[in-house]
C-alpha cells in the first residue's frame, strides 16, 4: 500500500499482464489435439489466466477467496428496496453460519468466503466488524454518503482486505456484496461514470414492483444531480454517492490489480465499485474477468465502459458473489485444458500447425 497524506489516497502504477507468457499460451493452444479455435472462449480464458500468473502452462486456481463487503444504506429507508434494511444484518448471519447462495457456491468452487462489515447498522462478531467505518451510509437522494475521511477509511479497509488475504495465499479474488439498497448507489455511480440518463439503469434489484421502481428512480435521479458535480474526483464521488461498503469494494479491487492478482467480478454493485476503481488506478480492469452478465440493467453499461466480456449469461441478480463463483469452474476448466491437454506431437497425432502450414504448399519434386 503507499503512503497518502491524510487527507488523500494514491495507488502506485498498476503492472501490466506477462506478455510473454500470453505469447507462450497462445502458442500452445495451437499445439492442442483440436482444430484451432474449436474449444471457442474456453481457449482465450486459459491464455487469459497463463497471462496473469505470468507461466505458461497456467495452474487452476487453489486459493480462491471470496470476500464479501456488507453494509446498510440510508436510501433503503424510502422504499427502493423489496425486503428492510434489517435484512443486511440478518443476511451477514446467514452468511456466517454457511447458509446463502454464495457459501453454497464457493464451496462448489472451491473457495472460501469472508465477511467483512463496513457499514450494517447493527452489530456484528469481532472478526467481521474490524474495518467497520460506520453503522449505515447517509441516504445519497438528500445527502452524503459518508464524511471524506470515512470515505478515504473505507478505500483504505478495502485495500488492507486485498492485502491481508493475498498475503495469506490466495490467488483469485472475488468481491461479493450486501446491503439492502445497495443497487441505487451502484446505478447512480454507473449512471454518472458512463454518462447515461438515470432510467436506463434502474433495475428491479431485489424485485421491486412499479411503485417502488419509481420511487428508485427518483432517488437514483437526485442523487446524481450531487454526484456529477464532484465527477472527476473518485474519492468525491464515493463521498457523495456510494457507501462505505462500496468504497471498500474500489479499494479492494484497486489494490488487486497493484497486487498483480487476478479478480473475477461479479453483478452489478461489484461492477460499479470496478468503475470507481479503474479511476483510483488506471489499468486496474487489465487484472479483472467478468464472471457473468447481471440481469441488471446497468451491469451491461460496466461491461462495455470496462470492455470487458462475461464468462456467463445465466440472468442472475442476486449479488453476493455467486455469478462470479458459478463462472469459476469454467474459468478453473479452461485452464486445466491448456495446462493438461496434449499436443500433436506428444499424442502422436496427424494434423497440428505444421500439416495446417503444409497444406496447399507444392512438394519438392514439383518445384
Amino acid at each position: 500500500m503507499s503512503t497518502d497524506s491524510p487527507g488523500s489516497i494514491t495507488f502506485p502504477a498498476v503492472p501490466e499482464p506477462d506478455e510473454e507468457a500470453r505469447q507462450q499460451a497462445a502458442a500452445r493452444q495451437r499445439e492442442l489435439t483440436k482444430p484451432a479455435g474449436s474449444l471457442g472462449r474456453l481457449e482465450e480464458l486459459g491464455v487469459w489466466v497463463a497471462a496473469r500468473q505470468g507461466v505458461c502452462p497456467p495452474q487452476p486456481f487453489q486459493r480462491a477467496r471470496v470476500v464479501v463487503f456488507a453494509g446498510d444504506h440510508g436510501v433503503a429507508e424510502h422504499g427502493v428496496s423489496a425486503y428492510p434494511p434489517d435484512v443486511t444484518g440478518q443476511m451477514v448471519q446467514n452468511f456466517l453460519t454457511g447458509g446463502a447462495a454464495v457459501n453454497v457456491l464457493a464451496a462448489n468452487a472451491g473457495a472460501s468466503v469472508r465477511v467483512v462489515d463496513m457499514a450494517v447498522n447493527g452489530d456484528t462478531p469481532a472478526p467481521v466488524s474490524g474495518h467497520k467505518v460506520r453503522r449505515s451510509s447517509g441516504s445519497i437522494d438528500r445527502e452524503d454518503a459518508l464524511t471524506h475521511d470515512e470515505a478515504l477509511a473505507a478505500v483504505r479497509a478495502g485495500q488492507a482486505v486485498a492485502d491481508e488475504e493475498i498475503d495469506s495465499g490466495a490467488d483469485l479474488l472475488v468481491a461479493g456484496d450486501m446491503g439492502i439498497g445497495n443497487t441505487t448507489p451502484a446505478a447512480v455511480l454507473i449512471s454518472a461514470l458512463t454518462s447515461t440518463e438515470p432510467v436506463a439503469v434502474v433495475g428491479r434489484g431485489t424485485g421491486i414492483d412499479d411503485r417502488a421502481w419509481m420511487r428508485k428512480t427518483a432517488a437514483i435521479r437526485d442523487a446524481l444531480r450531487r454526484a456529477r458535480k464532484v465527477l472527476h474526483d473518485p474519492i468525491a464521488l464515493l463521498r457523495t454517492a456510494a457507501g462505505a461498503d462500496i468504497a471498500a469494494q474500489a479499494g479492494f479491487l484497486a489494490q488487486a490489480a497493484v497486487r498483480r492478482t487476478p479478480v473475477l467480478l461479479d453483478g452489478v454493485v461489484v461492477g460499479a465499485a470496478a468503475l470507481v476503481a479503474e479511476e483510483l488506478a488506471p489499468g486496474a480492469r487489465q487484472w479483472w474477468l467478468a464472471g457473468h452478465r447481471s440481469a441488471e440493467p446497468a451491469a451491461s453499461l460496466v461491461l462495455e465502459h470496462l470492455d470487458l466480456e462475461p464468462v456467463l449469461d445465466l440472468r442472475m441478480r442476486l449479488g453476493e458473489g455467486s455469478g462470479a463463483l458459478t463462472a469459476l469452474p469454467v474459468v478453473n476448466a479452461a485452464v486445466r485444458l491448456l495446462a493438461e491437454m496434449a499436443t500433436f506431437d506428444e499424442a502422436g497425432v496427424g494434423g497440428g500447425p505444421a500439416a495446417e502450414e503444409a497444406v496447399g504448399q507444392p512438394s519438392a519434386a514439383q518445384l
